[in-house]
């Protein structure tokens, strides 16, 4: 039995607000290793890192990639390292302050302790030293530009096990047209999404264009996906009125809810984790200035305010709905103020919610009050009832037990499982 042998090339942290992007540049230098006879093995890796990470590209994504060593030479081996090292050094937007890439290389098998690495990096948070000092320890050779925070993401990227993924067909612009208007026919983006959901999802919201980014970056547009096969298919059905200069197909832990861990206890949870954290509705949901609503979740360790911020719109009218001691299941994370940012909710159960009204007349007039412990009269036909309480009016709560509810396409983050994803809910 031949033990294959891989270069695992992990890039992270090279973008900016303003411009470029790491998949972008990944698939630059994929193509340059491709004309010197460098052929990369299975499709380049994009791995969503914790999206609450308080120092973090747009997406908190790294990208990685695996060479196999049995196919080159150390003379190609070096000129493999040459080209991406180059390629970094070059096209990463390095006068952004934010911007500290970083590199690295990895020879041997993929352990349990890189595996956990990574999920932590996906969990929680992890730092420059603490990534420097694993990186020692385990024999990955990292390469650090300014602070170089780009390898905690690049170790995480090479190190990440993917049980669930998706796949994601970028698609590049030629650089004469970054930070222009894109010309996408959005007729034909509905048209690809009719025929080719939910295998391709997260396409449209409405008349909402979801696969168009609102940043002057090199990605024309970009398709998510169950299988390589169906984001071919879709390419093929947009239509864009500017030239593609290239595309390229990840394989992504994105739309996985891999960031959420399950625990028990609110009291449990930290600042910028990510959790499924079950509880009971203390104070009913209000609306600040600006349209966010917030309320409190609470369990027997303790409390936590939730939000559902203006961007996620009609979500929150799901929200609005709940009432004190309603049990809900939140899905999200914690931001830097400490609030939790709610992905999706589940709701467990439900109080019942009543108002009193007062009687019907028969006459089929609402009657009034008498008086205190009068009873009530019909202003209309002068009847009187004593000792007659209020009715009590069962109200619709116009939400189901144990259904899932999301927020919209627009508001959703990378690594959120949407519902048409969640075949089996539990």
């Amino acid at each position: 039995m031949i033990v294959i042998k891989f270069l695992h090339v992990g890039i992270d942290d090279t973008d900016s607000p303003d411009g470029m992007c790491t998949t972008y540049l990944a698939c630059s230098i994929i193509n340059q290793l491709k004309e010197q006879g460098i052929a990369i093995y299975d499709y380049p890796r994009l791995i969503r890192l914790n999206p609450f990470a308080r120092f973090k590209t747009r997406g908190n994504g790294g990208i990685s990639f695996k060479i196999n060593l049995h196919d080159i030479d150390k003379q190609k081996l070096k000129i493999a390292k040459e080209i991406i090292l180059k390629n970094v050094e070059k096209l990463s937007q390095m006068d952004c302050e934010n911007t500290n890439p970083g590199v690295v290389f990895y020879e041997g098998k993929i352990t349990d302790k890189m595996k956990n690495y990574a999920l932590k990096a996906i969990y929680s948070i992890i730092s420059i030293k603490e990534a420097e000092d694993f990186a020692n320890k385990t024999n990955i050779e990292i390469h650090k530009f300014k602070k170089g925070r780009g390898i905690i993401g690049a170790i995480a990227s090479i190190s990440c096990p993917l049980e669930d993924f998706t796949y994601e067909l970028l698609t590049y612009r030629i650089k004469a047209n970054y930070g222009k208007k894109r010309a996408i026919d959005n007729t034909s983006v509905h048209e690809m999404n009719k025929k080719t959901y939910p295998e391709t999802f997260e396409n449209v919201d409405g008349s909402y264009i979801a696969i168009e980014p609102r940043t002057p970056c090199p990605i024309l547009y970009g398709i998510r996906g169950e299988s390589p096969e169906v984001l071919k298919i879709a390419k093929n059905l947009v239509k864009s009125n500017e030239p593609i200069e290239s595309f390229c197909i990840f394989k992504t832990n994105q739309h996985t809810d891999m960031h959420l861990q399950k625990i028990a206890k609110i009291a449990d949870m930290a600042k910028y984790g990510c959790y499924i954290v079950s509880g009971h509705i203390k104070n009913a949901p209000h609306v600040i200035e600006g349209g966010h609503m917030f309320f409190t979740l609470a369990d027997d360790s303790g409390e936590i305010e939730a939000a559902a911020y203006e961007p996620t719109k009609d979500f929150r009218k799901i929200i609005e709905k709940l009432v004190e001691s309603d049990q809900v299941q939140l899905f999200g994370g914690i931001g830097c103020s400490g609030t939790f940012n709610i992905e999706k909710i589940r709701i467990l159960s439900l109080k019942r919610k009543q108002h009193f009204e007062n009687p019907v007349c028969v006459c089929g007039k609402r009657m009034t009050s008498a008086g205190h412990n009068k009873g009530f009269k019909c202003k209309k036909c002068g009847n009187k009832l004593s000792n007659t309480q209020k009715i009590a009016i069962e109200e619709e709560r116009n939400l189901e037990k144990n259904k899932f509810y999301e927020t919209p396409v627009s508001a959703r983050r990378h690594l959120a499982k949407p519902l048409v994803r969640m075949k089996n809910i539990n």
